[in-house]
C-alpha cells in the first residue's frame, strides 16, 4: 500500500486468508483487485481499480470490480470514504487498525494521506470525555493543495 507504511504484501496475504476463512474461493477478479489496492495510492475508485486491471493486461469486468469490493468492504478488509463528491475511493484496511486521514482538494481532486498522533489523542480524549466509545474515525480536511492555491 504505497500510501502508507504498510507492507502490500502482508495485506494481500491477510485478505486472502480473511477471505478463504469466510468461505470464498480464490482466484478471479477479486484476487486481481486485492492485488490492486495493496499497490494503489490512497483513495482509489473502483473505475480506477478497473482502469488499472485493463493497463496490466488482466481481464475483469467493472460488475466483478464492485463486487469484490463489497466483498471486502462487508469483511472489514478495505475501507470505504466518502469526500462528498459522489464517488466512492477504497483503500485497503490495515489489520492492526493503523489507519490515517485524508487531505482532499476541491480544485484539482487530489487525495493525500496524513497522520498526526496529536489529532488522534485529541479525538479519543474527546470521544471519551462525552462517554462515547468509537469504533472508528475519518477526518476529511477539504480545501487548496499547495500547487492549486499557488495559481
Amino acid at each position: 500500500m504505497s500510501h502508507g507504511a504498510h507492507d502490500p504484501g502482508a495485506w494481500t496475504d491477510h485478505a486472502r486468508r480473511a477471505l478463504a476463512e469466510a468461505g470464498f474461493r480464490s482466484g478471479g477478479a477479486r484476487t486481481a483487485v486485492i492485488e490492486a489496492l495493496a499497490r494503489a495510492p490512497c483513495g482509489i475508485t473502483a473505475q480506477g481499480i478497473f482502469d488499472s486491471l485493463r493497463e496490466g493486461g488482466r481481464r475483469a469486468g467493472i460488475a466483478s470490480v464492485y463486487r469484490a469490493l463489497e466483498q471486502l468492504a462487508a469483511l472489514r478488509l478495505v475501507t470505504r470514504l466518502d469526500f462528498g463528491d459522489g464517488v466512492s475511493r477504497f483503500e485497503a484496511a490495515d489489520p492492526a487498525g493503523h489507519h490515517h486521514h485524508h487531505l482532499v482538494c476541491t480544485a484539482c481532486g487530489r487525495v493525500e494521506p496524513f497522520e498526526d498522533p496529536d489529532l488522534e489523542r485529541a479525538l479519543m480524549a474527546s470521544a471519551g470525555r462525552a462517554g462515547f466509545a468509537p469504533d472508528d474515525h475519518d477526518v476529511v480536511l477539504r480545501g487548496r493543495c499547495a500547487a492549486c492555491a499557488a495559481r
